[in-house]
């Protein structure tokens, strides 16, 4: 069995995919290019913000890291879709990348709502302590 292949491999990879198709949509359709700029936009800030993630200073960092790479996934996808729409005869290089960033989306959606439920304890922990020690200090002011 091949060993598992890292979260930001497989983002630069999906990237590198999506810089190829790039290329080969604006040598072979007629697709307008603000929708192919920003569908390569979209597509390689992916990695780019996963990469820059690993060298997030505290975890809520990661996280907003990461909320930017699944919202660059989901406009990603949508620019994927609207260009098989318009090229059906791109389907075979498009919907790979398509099941791609699917997956891709619902990594990240799975990281970010346990990071963000990891706060939640976190601050409903501290929450707690403040409103215990606010007792303690008004109990014995009366």
């Amino acid at each position: 069995m091949a060993p598992l292949e890292s979260f930001q491999s497989r983002s630069f990879r999906f990237s590198l995919q999506i810089l190829r198709l790039y290329r080969r949509i604006v040598a072979l359709a007629p697709v307008p290019q603000h929708i192919l700029n920003q569908f390569l936009r979209a597509g390689t800030a992916i990695g780019s913000n996963l990469e820059e993630a690993k060298a997030a200073h505290s975890k809520r960092d990661l996280a907003a890291k990461q909320v930017i790479a699944l919202r660059e996934a989901r406009e990603c996808r949508y620019w994927l879709r609207l260009v098989l729409a318009d090229q059906p005869k791109l389907a075979p290089e498009v919907e790979p990348l398509l099941d791609e960033s699917d997956q891709i989306i619902a990594i990240l959606t799975v990281s970010v709502r346990k990071l963000r439920a990891t706060f939640a304890v976190q601050v409903t922990g501290a929450v707690l302590a403040v409103v215990l020690a606010a007792r303690v200090i008004f109990h014995g002011a009366f």
